[in-house]
């Protein structure tokens, strides 16, 4: 199936390796072009690489920034329009805030979360919906704590359902443009993010074995089987698609 990405142009945040990049490396075998952003310049740099080895020379450009500073989004976006002369959507992505119960996040740890999990994301939808007609397109990577805590991060499990919301919220107000928003909700995918929770726990052998006896298909996910999800739900064939959550997480989640 053709998913109409030939040409089209993503913005891809927190890219520079795991989900998101998985993401890029999809879209742009398809002939789309991205835009690949993360805070650490030599990964972005690596990123763009391996983009192009995939789809070409050109397919991709990296920007270095922190999606938490007020001005990304905007630069972001005129990097797109400047490099590439159209905008058609963005896969929003931000790393995850440190593991810890709820009672042992104090204060300030909480306000650093929110403006880098929450606020982030929420700021760069907005900004990104401006630039984007009709048929444009925003996937929020969020979590499998959307619907069920994930023991040990109280911090994503206190602001990622809020996200999930937010998304529910700006899918209704920019539906009618015809701009579609959705979450998407992995579980326990093989990122380099779950292999430092696996090894915070001082046996990632015994912690991953314990994650998989929990999934029905008896395994974590790959990045790229992640990849394939959201590009096809960014894409065009997904056009009638808004306002939703979509699970990737091999049947792990128990709710209908």
């Amino acid at each position: 199936m053709d998913l109409g990405l030939r040409d089209r142009v993503y913005l891809l945040t927190g890219a520079s390796r795991g989900l998101g990049l998985a993401t890029g490396e999809q879209l742009v075998a398809d002939g789309a072009r991205v835009v690949v952003s993360a805070r650490d310049e030599q990964r972005v740099a690596a990123a763009v690489t391996t983009l192009e080895q995939r789809g070409g020379a050109g397919c991709a450009v990296g920007v270095t920034a922190d999606l938490a500073d007020p001005a990304t989004p905007g630069r972001l976006v005129a990097t797109a329009t400047a490099e590439f002369g159209r905008l058609d959507g963005a896969l929003l992505s931000v790393g995850g805030p440190p593991p810890g119960s709820v009672a042992q996040a104090d204060d300030a740890q909480w306000r650093q979360a929110f403006e880098s999990v929450f606020l982030s994301v929420v700021r760069t939808a907005r900004t990104v919906a401006a630039e984007l007609g009709s048929g444009g397109a925003i996937a929020l990577v969020l979590s499998s704590s959307v619907r069920a805590p994930v023991p040990g991060l109280g911090l994503s499990n206190g602001l990622r359902p809020g996200l999930a919301g937010a998304a529910k919220d700006l899918a209704d107000e920019y539906a009618p443009a015809g701009i579609r928003v959705v979450s998407l909700l992995p579980h326990r995918i093989m990122t380099d993010r779950n292999r430092e929770l696996f090894a915070a726990t001082g046996d990632p052998a015994q912690a991953q074995a314990q994650v998989e006896a929990q999934i029905p298909m008896g395994r974590l996910g790959e990045p790229a089987e992640f990849g394939r999800v959201a590009a096809f739900v960014l894409s065009p064939a997904a056009s009638y698609l808004t306002g939703i959550t979509v699970p990737v997480d091999g049947g792990a989640g128990r709710g209908l």
